[in-house]
Formats: C-alpha cells, sequence, structure tokens
C-alpha cells in the first residue's frame, strides 16, 4: 500500500483527507479579519487590549489543543483515521454555531475551547500520508497536504474578509455549514487508511502530552526535531496572534485589507508546500531542504518588524512563504524514525508541541504588542517581529545541530 501512492482508491482517499485539512484552514481563516471588530463590539475597549483579550482566546483554543492531540492521535491509532476525522469535523461544525451565536466574550471562550480539542484533528488527517506513502515520498505528501491547509488561507480569510463587511458573525455561519458539509460528504467518501493489523492499544499514560513526549524522547533526533518545531512555533505566535491588530494600528488597514494579505500568504505557502516541497526534497535532499526554509524566514520577520509601509509587509509574506519548505521536510525525517503503529502518536505529540507555544505564546506577542502600541513609553509595535527573530537564530542552531546527528534508515 506504500508504492508511492499508486491506487486510485487511495489517491482519492489521501485527495478527500487533503480536503478535510483544506476546510478545517477555511474555517480559521474565515474568521481572522473579523475577530478585532468583534472583539470590539462585545467588550467596547480599544484596539490594544482587544488585542491582548485576542490572545487569551487563542490561549484557550491552544490550551485544549496540547490537551487533545495526542488523545485524538492515540485514539486515531487505536481504532483508525475515518472515524476521528468525521467527529471532530461534525463537532467543529458545532463550535462555530456556537461562536456565530456567542451573545457575549465568555461565550466566546465556550466555542475556542471546543474548537481547540476538535481542531486536533490535524494528527490524524497527517497519520494517513504515513500510513500510504513510502517513507522517502512522504515529505512530498505532508506538503501537499500542508499547501491544502495553507490553500485554506487563500480562500477563508479573503471571504472572511467580505463577509465581515456584512456582519462580524456571518463568517462564523460560513465556517459552520462548510464543517458540516465535509462531514456529511466524508462518511460516503473518506477511507480508512490504517489496517486493522497495524492498530494499537490505546492507553491514557501513552495518550497524553508528557506521555507521549517520553515515547518520542527514545528516538534523540526525533525529540531534537520536536524541539525545534516548538522553537519555530513560537517566533510564529507574533504573526497570529497580533498580525490584524499592528497592521490596523500601523497601516489603519481595514477588514478586507487584513483578508487579502493572509490570503496572499496562504496562497504562496499552497504554492511552496504543494508544489515545491518535493521538488526541493528530490534536488538538495529532506535535510538540506530544512535549513534553506529558515534562510527566508529570518528575513521575512526583520522586515515585519521594522516595515516603513505595507509593502514591506507585502514583501516580508513573499520571503516568509518560503519558510513552509521546512516543516514537511522535518516530517520526513521524524516519520521514517517512527513504527507503523505510533505514527498517529507521533503526529500527536507534534501538535501539542504547536499548542504548546499557543498556550503562552500569543500571551507574550499580544502582552509585548499592547506595552509597545500605547502612548506610553516607547512606541514600537514591530517588537513582537523583533523577538520572533532572536528565536528563529536560536533555532536554526538547534536544527544545524540536530541535522548533525541524523543517519540513514
Amino acid at each position: 500500500m506504500k508504492d508511492d501512492i499508486a491506487p486510485a482508491k487511495t489517491k482519492s482517499t489521501l485527495g478527500f483527507v487533503a480536503f478535510v485539512v483544506f476546510i478545517d484552514m477555511v474555517g480559521v481563516g474565515l474568521i481572522i479579519p473579523v475577530m478585532p471588530a468583534l472583539l470590539e463590539s462585545l467588550t467596547g475597549e480599544s484596539i490594544d487590549r482587544t488585542a491582548e483579550i485576542g490572545g487569551w482566546l487563542i490561549f484557550a483554543y491552544a490550551l485544549m489543543q496540547f490537551l487533545f492531540a495526542p488523545i485524538i492521535g492515540g485514539l486515531s491509532d487505536r481504532y483508525g483515521r475515518r472515524p476521528i476525522l468525521l467527529v471532530t469535523l461534525f463537532l467543529l461544525g458545532v463550535d462555530y454555531i456556537i461562536m456565530a451565536m456567542a451573545p457575549d466574550l465568555w461565550w466566546l471562550f465556550v466555542g475556542r475551547v471546543l474548537s481547540g480539542a476538535m481542531g486536533a484533528s490535524w494528527a490524524a488527517a497527517n497519520s494517513c500520508v504515513a500510513d500510504v506513502a513510502s517513507p522517502a515520498e512522504r515529505g512530498k505528501y505532508f506538503g501537499i497536504l500542508g499547501g491544502a491547509g495553507a490553500s485554506g488561507f487563500v480562500i477563508g480569510p479573503a471571504v472572511g474578509g467580505v463577509l465581515g463587511s456584512y456582519g462580524d458573525r456571518l463568517p462564523f455561519v460560513a465556517a459552520a455549514v462548510l464543517c458540516l458539509l465535509g462531514a456529511a460528504l466524508g462518511f460516503f467518501i473518506l477511507r480508512e487508511t490504517l489496517p486493522a493489523e497495524k492498530r494499537r492499544r490505546f492507553t491514557m499514560a501513552r495518550a497524553n502530552p508528557f506521555g507521549t513526549i517520553v515515547q518520542m524522547s527514545k528516538t534523540p533526533v526525533v525529540l531534537g526535531f520536536l524541539g525545534i518545531i516548538f522553537l519555530m512555533q513560537l517566533a510564529s505566535q507574533s504573526t497570529f496572534s497580533v498580525w490584524a491588530y499592528y497592521n490596523v494600528l500601523k497601516f489603519d488597514w481595514n477588514e478586507l485589507e487584513i483578508g487579502l494579505s493572509v490570503a496572499l500568504y496562504g496562497l504562496l505557502l499552497a504554492i511552496v508546500q504543494g508544489a515545491l516541497t518535493g521538488i526541493s526534497i528530490a534536488k538538495f535532499g529532506a535535510k538540506a531542504t530544512c535549513v534553506i526554509g529558515f534562510l527566508f524566514a529570518v528575513p521575512a520577520y526583520v522586515l515585519f518588524a521594522f516595515a516603513p509601509g505595507s509593502w514591506a509587509m507585502i514583501i516580508g509574506i513573499i520571503l516568509g512563504s518560503f519558510a513552509g519548505l521546512t516543516f514537511p521536510a522535518m516530517q520526513q525525517l521524524m516519520t521514517e524514525r517512527i513504527s507503523d503503529d505510533a505514527q498517529g502518536e507521533l503526529q500527536g505529540a507534534i501538535a501539542s508541541m504547536i499548542s504548546l507555544t499557543s498556550i503562552f505564546g500569543p500571551i507574550v506577542m499580544t502582552g509585548i504588542f499592547g506595552a509597545y502600541a500605547d502612548d506610553t513609553g516607547l512606541f514600537f509595535p514591530g517588537a513582537p517581529f523583533l523577538l520572533s527573530v532572536v528565536i528563529l537564530l536560536a533555532a536554526l542552531g538547534a536544527l544545524r545541530w540536530n541535522l548533525a546527528r541524523v543517519r540513514p534508515v
């Protein structure tokens, strides 16, 4: 079944898995442009204060992903990928309905808690690639899956910006419809990728963030990559957390402009991950591809921090999209060193590591933004992006050290 995903049925299954990832990211992207306006309408606070509240909303989302990603990954190793993907997608649709109807800030927090738990389906989706692709081809297909998610960011924020101009609740309704429709289609189309003989017993001792990390520590190189992923994602929290607030404050962008900027990044990332990752790995190898991505990421964040105009943000977006080469290449190197019955566990560990940065990263980044974006003291709203530059340089050093330990499998 791992012969370069040759069978037509397997191709269609992975195609639908990519579609599920696409829908998930469309839903996330739809709501990004309207969050500043929605929070202002619910709280009556200024832009710097709503940015901090937005950070706590991301905190709630990330905490649930951190806790549930290993559980979702472990359950998919036990019961298969199909039921986990369908149930989580359905419940994600319910979550968006809750947020669309939220009468106050606390109900918005309830919605983010549920979406964080169900958004952990990322682990099961990525495990499908490890189930059916040969080790040498996994980086390419992880890139395609990442490209599908990035494509969701092309559609989501752009449509969200348009819908948001008619009402700040409308994007949530659209996200709910997409998720529920995807779950319904998946019930008839999605095929299982994990054979019964490759499943393992589910235990909470392993299906928790700390138990999963203990399992991964048995392969030191994999543990090293998890640490690098942690640093990469921590750096990216500056864009996830303050992008909309920063551009509203510094360049007076509106919802549509915010949405289109995120859509541009999503389009370029989809091209890089979906088309260029496989080419880069084939030409330069997975190890070199990991490093190439960093060479674009660092100058992108420097531009964000000191941007003199909107044009600099656009150039930064273009450069930053090439950083998308790194993650799929690292996923390939990691999956080659983990057994077939623990691929869901590995993806759960990756998702937990990413979520861990989202637990405190947004609070730190929005807190720094708030401190340097008000009328007291130094005015430097780009401070969170400058911190990201420092973190990325540390991650690059760790990557080079860890790659030196990688041996052929």
